[in-house]
């Protein structure tokens, strides 16, 4: 099974997630606002990734240039947006966590931070002969990796688009994959720079392209995690159960075979678990 080497990584290291990860992206994300406000020029000249600057020692550019100022205090529309934003992309990790779980939306936020990184040197590298071209994106590959993802989970959810107009979000993933693609293929015609430019857009967004190969039937993965919480609610947090999963079947848990998958059946009245020995071919229970 292509996703048994991260149910054992969840296994082994997910007591070190972090729940609600987004209220600290978000702090980040206004924390950057105010610098940019109250501090112009300051992002620019002490926290952008500038290779340049981190080989001699600034290692904090590594981390800081995610506190990227975007919002212009002089344009109202510049702050409506900011805020909009901030709340879209709260509201989308927020989702995504209580589908997947804390541990993996961390993998994957975490991943895209991890990559950005990368993309970063990768363009210093390609540019060196021309002064090094500084990383001063932020979150925005990031963000835009996590909203394809929701796109990919729900595409026939809707947005309202100047608070009017209805849009399904695939729609708008599209057109974002459009940009993107358009942006690669223009940036492809730059010669050295551009070229390196490109292989960065594509590095900040590995984490979405690793997704896309990993996902497993999206609707089931919703319904999934829909039953889980509501299970949880029923039986309460105080019991610390031997085992995570066990099949209605055969009885089997995690524990008697750690390459296992488990999951609930969406047909069955009520929750049952079965292995995936026993997932398509149990007879479904109905009250």
């Amino acid at each position: 099974m292509k996703q048994n080497w991260f149910y054992k990584l969840e296994r082994k290291y997910g007591r070190y997630r972090i729940e609600g990860l987004m209220r600290y992206i978000v702090t980040i994300e206004i924390i950057g606002a105010l610098i940019g406000i109250f501090l112009p020029g300051f992002y620019e000249q002490y926290l952008v990734l500038d290779y340049s600057a981190v080989f001699k020692g600034q290692i904090w550019r590594l981390f800081t240039f995610v506190f990227c100022p975007i919002v212009n205090i002089r344009d109202i529309s510049s702050i409506l947006f900011f805020v909009l934003m901030v709340y879209l992309y709260y509201s989308i990790g927020n989702t995504l966590e209580a589908v997947w779980g804390a541990f993996r939306f961390n993998c994957y936020f975490i991943s895209g931070f991890l990559m950005s990184i990368i993309a970063g040197l990768i363009l210093h590298i390609a540019t060196i002969p021309f002064g090094g071209v500084r990383w001063d994106v932020g979150f925005d590959y990031i963000n835009l990796s996590m909203f394809l993802a929701y796109a990919v989970m729900f595409p026939d959810v809707k947005f309202l688009i100047y608070f009017i107009i209805p849009v399904k979000v695939k729609w708008l993933a599209i057109l974002d994959a459009v940009f993107l693609g358009a942006s690669i293929i223009l940036s492809l015609m730059g010669g050295i720079t551009g070229l390196a430019n490109a292989i960065s857009i594509i590095v900040s967004m590995l984490n979405f392209i690793i997704f896309i190969f990993m996902i497993k039937n999206p609707k089931q993965q919703i319904k999934t995690a829909k039953r889980k919480r509501e299970f949880n609610k029923q039986v309460g947090q105080k019991v610390v159960p031997l085992f995570r999963h066990r099949c209605a079947i055969c009885g089997r848990t995690e524990r008697d075979d750690e390459n296992l998958e488990f999951r609930f059946c969406s047909k069955c009245d009520g929750y049952y678990e079965y292995c995936s020995d026993h997932i398509y071919t149990h007879e479904h229970v109905k009250k």
